[in-house]
Formats: C-alpha cells, sequence, structure tokens
C-alpha cells in the first residue's frame, strides 16, 4: 500500500510540474469583451496556424496530463479499494475476535463454578479429615489425609481486556 501511495505522489507531481510547463509556454490571446465567439475562435486558429510547433508540444502536454489523471484514478481506486478490503477484513476479524470471547467467557465461568464446587468438596472433606484424623491416629498411628494447606484450584479472572487464570488456595 505505501508503494501505491508513492507512485500517486509521483503522478501528481510529474502533473503539475506538466501543469506550470504548459502554462509557461502558452500563448493567451486576449480577446475583448466586443469580440464575438467566431473572433475568438478565429484568433485562436490564427494563433496555432502561426506557431504549429508551440501548439503540438502545448497539445503534447495536455495529452500528457489527461494520460496520468487517469493513471492518477486508477491508483486511487486501487489504494481506497485496499483500504475498504482491509477495513473488510478487520471488521471480520473483530467479529471472529468476539465470537471466540463469548465461547471463552462462557469456558471461564464453567471453570469458576466447578472450582467453586471443588473447593466445597475439598472443604467437606477436610471436615471429615479433621474428624476422622484423632481416630485413625489412635487406630493406624499415622494421619488420615495431608496436605490441605496447599490445595488450590484454578479460577479465571479479568479486569476486562485481559484474561488471568489463577490458582486459589482452599
Amino acid at each position: 500500500m505505501q508503494d501505491v501511495r508513492a507512485e500517486i505522489a509521483v503522478i501528481r507531481l510529474q502533473i503539475n510540474k506538466l501543469r506550470r510547463e504548459g502554462a509557461s509556454l502558452a500563448i493567451n490571446v486576449t480577446p475583448s469583451e466586443d469580440d464575438s465567439p467566431q473572433a475568438i475562435a478565429e484568433a485562436y486558429r490564427r494563433q496555432a496556424r502561426e506557431n504549429p510547433q508551440l501548439f503540438a508540444e502545448l497539445k503534447g502536454i495536455d495529452d500528457a496530463i489527461t494520460a496520468l489523471e487517469a493513471q492518477l484514478a486508477e491508483k486511487e481506486a486501487l489504494l481506497n479499494k485496499s483500504r475498504s478490503g482491509y477495513i473488510t477484513r478487520l471488521s471480520e476479524q473483530k467479529e471472529q475476535l468476539e465470537k471466540a470471547k463469548a465461547k471463552a467467557k462462557i469456558h471461564a465461568e464453567r471453570i469458576n463454578q466447578l472450582a467453586a464446587e471443588l473447593a466445597t468438596e475439598i472443604h467437606s472433606l477436610k471436615t471429615c479429615a479433621d474428624n476422622l484424623t484423632p481416630l485413625y491416629w489412635q487406630v493406624y498411628y499415622k494421619p488420615f489425609i495431608t496436605g490441605f494447606k496447599t490445595i488450590s484450584v484454578p479460577y479465571v479472572r479479568s479486569d476486562g481486556d485481559v484474561w488471568t487464570i489463577v490458582n486459589r488456595i482452599v
């Protein structure tokens, strides 16, 4: 896209250069207000007959400007098309992103729900272990369950833009 912009700038510079050159070569026939349209046309024809090389050069400059303006229009259309294509792709990507975020949100909510259920189950198990451990020590001389201080469950949290999975100790 940068190449197209550079080409457009070069074409515009060339058109402006040709216009300045044409303006410097142009011989202005200054008709008076009283001249009829036929008299004005005849004055330009006479000038063209007297200076055919100059008028041929001016005609060549006008033709070059016309061709460059057509090329400029093509390049600008190409640039606008690529911009609209980029905008279309960007909107499609945003749409895909929103769908994926909605799906991820469902999974994150399910993980948090399971984490809450798992935390409840772990607390219930700890309560059972606390009740059983004294008796278990008396019978088997060892603890029933160990490691409750390091039990954690995953939890998904978000600050709006970035989601983080953390381990909550239960």
